[in-house]
Formats: structure tokens, sequence, C-alpha cells
């Protein structure tokens, strides 16, 4: 079993733009605005997110964050932060100059924070008889779901066998992002 009060949540970004930017909390017509502009730009994996993404990306954590209440969560943001559970390599790939952040877990309230078992997005919509597909998992059973199938920032480094590349960890508070930024 892996011991979460050893572990630490990551967050990558591009070192010129800063950390926890988040389209999701900006009006839709600024999100696009910024989407339009990384678009332009070309130099980072944002760059080639589809026309739809924010559209996408505001009902996924909508979605998200009804299911986190469901199962208890108490979150404080309408939109989450983003972060990794574990180190995640892979990301830095996505940005320029790339940045990280780490924080241990024990730093957030455990009823602030969710996580999904690869990024929310295909979690939420690719379809396979994965069982964790569709689903978000609170602080005290990730650790299960990890001693059952393993990191996927392990066995899927180059992203062969499927869309999972890292846990993701919603953070649904800006308490401890505020410290960072």
């Amino acid at each position: 079993m892996i011991r979460l009060d050893e572990c630490f949540l990551y967050h990558y970004y591009e070192a010129g733009n800063g950390p926890f930017r988040n389209l999701s909390q900006l009006p839709l017509e600024e999100a696009f605005a910024v989407m339009d502009k990384i678009k332009m730009e070309g130099t980072s994996f944002a760059s080639k997110r589809s026309d739809d993404y924010l559209i996408i990306r505001r009902e996924l954590e909508q979605h998200a964050r009804k299911l986190f209440i469901y199962k208890g969560g108490k979150p404080q943001t309408a939109y989450p932060h983003y972060m990794t559970l574990g180190e995640c390599n892979w990301l830095k790939e996505w940005y320029q100059t790339p940045k990280e952040i780490k924080i241990h877990i024990n730093e957030f309230d455990s009823k602030t924070i969710s996580f999904t078992y690869g990024d929310l997005f295909p979690t939420m919509r690719y379809k396979d008889d994965r069982p964790y597909r569709g689903q978000l998992y609170l602080k005290n059973e990730i650790s299960k779901l990890v001693q059952q199938y393993g990191w996927p920032q392990e066995w899927n480094k180059e992203g062969n066998h499927g869309p999972e590349r890292y846990i993701e960890v919603q953070v649904w508070d800006d308490q401890v992002i505020q410290r960072y930024l």
C-alpha cells in the first residue's frame, strides 16, 4: 500500500507565465482570447487543443465538482487547480521553459482535493473497460487504486498503453495555492 503521507503533489507551468494560471476562472470570452493567443504562438502543448476545448473543459469540471460533492468533498472554488500525485516528467515537455512546484499532500485539507486516475479529460471521456474511467476519487480511496493498477507515470511513460500518463489531483481551494502565486 502506498503511503500518501509521504507523497507530494506537483504543478507544472511555463516559467514566463507563472503557476496556477487557470483558464476556467476567467470569463469565457477572456478565456477564449487567451486560448487563441496560445494557439497563435504554437509553442506549447496547449496550442494543439481543439476549438471546443474550453466548453468541454468547463462541462467536465462541473461534472467532477458534482461527483466530488456527492462523495463528501467540500470544494471552496467553482473550478479546480490541477496538480499530479507524484512527479510526472512528461508534463515538463508541454512547456518551452518548464517550472514545477512541489507541495506535500498533507498541506491540503483532504476535503478539498479529488483525484482522477489519469487526466480529467480522458478519464471522463475515453470509453473502454477500465474501471477507473468516469470515476473521481477521494484522498482515502486513491492509494488503493495505485496499489491495484500502479503509477501511470511508471507503466505508461510513453503513452503506449492508453491515455493515462499520471494521476491528476483537482485542488478545489485557493488557500494553499495562494502561497505559491
